[in-house]
């Protein structure tokens, strides 16, 4: 997630790759950075990459951020931005785990980031200023798509936009299975399966319709359509996905819970 950030960063402009700095566990994968981005990467090297910063990005494990954030307690400064991307911590842990008041974002970007279509959701501390928020806005929008929310919204969001894509590579892969079944080649149903996804939900972002109205745009009387529309009525298949976000939602509370349980 912290490389499909950098990369998006620079693609878009955000900032220049003199004014980026990361680091790594490991000097191989310090290297590998490095050499894909052009930018300079440590193994190791956290308090001095925070000293010469002016926004901190946490990407590491949720488990991992009381460490890492004891480790460069020292080197943060009240002018920084503190951006966590462990987003089953609330921001008032990382607040207590910092002790100081400094803006903290706390973000839930999901896997296509990577491709630069990620959908991100923020919330933000009471310290945040609108200039803060608008650069944390500027790095997600390099990305994707991005929006604010409450903090006890990040829950939903893990359930829906965090998860999301793996219910939708389900309903890919169905589709696919689909075409196979009634003849189609793999290499057809997978190009047609994946184009159809892309360009429906390109649809709905673009027309502003609600999908409802685009879905009754493909059916006629009596056709195709809506014989198989019926028979995913008749499977479920909405109630499913409302009870998957639901269900993905109390699991995420519940990790939360324990997580902060453990925290010291």
């Amino acid at each position: 997630m912290g490389a499909a950030l950098i990369g998006g960063i620079l693609k878009a402009g955000v900032t220049d790759r003199q004014h980026i700095i990361a680091t790594t566990k490991s000097r191989e994968h310090a290297e590998q950075v490095s050499q894909r981005f052009a930018i300079p990467v440590t193994a190791g090297g956290n308090h001095a990459a925070v000293e010469a910063s002016d926004v901190v990005i946490v990407a590491v494990k949720p488990s991992s951020v009381a460490h890492l954030l004891e480790e460069v307690r020292d080197a943060l400064r009240r002018d920084q931005i503190l951006l966590s991307l462990a987003a089953s911590l609330p921001i008032a842990l990382v607040e207590k785990l910092v002790g100081l008041p400094m803006p903290i974002f706390r973000a839930m970007p999901n896997i296509p980031v990577i491709v630069e279509e990620g959908a991100t959701a923020v919330s933000y501390n009471s310290v945040a200023s609108a200039s803060d928020r608008q650069l944390v806005e500027g790095i997600f929008r390099s990305v994707g798509v991005v929006c604010f929310v409450e903090e006890e919204g990040m829950d939903a969001v893990t359930a829906l936009s965090g998860s999301g894509p793996a219910y939708i590579y389900m309903v890919i892969e169905a589709l696919i299975a689909g075409g196979l079944k009634m003849g189609l080649s793999r290499e057809i149903s997978s190009k047609l399966a994946e184009q159809t996804v892309l360009g429906a939900a390109k649809l709905v972002r673009e027309s502003g319709l609600h999908p409802a109205v685009l879905r009754d745009q493909v059916i006629t009387p009596g056709g195709v359509t809506i014989s198989a529309i019926h028979e995913l009525e008749r499977h479920g298949l909405r109630a499913m996905l409302i009870s998957a976000i639901e269900t993905a939602t109390n699991h995420s509370r519940q990790r939360t819970k324990a997580l902060l349980e453990k925290m010291p």
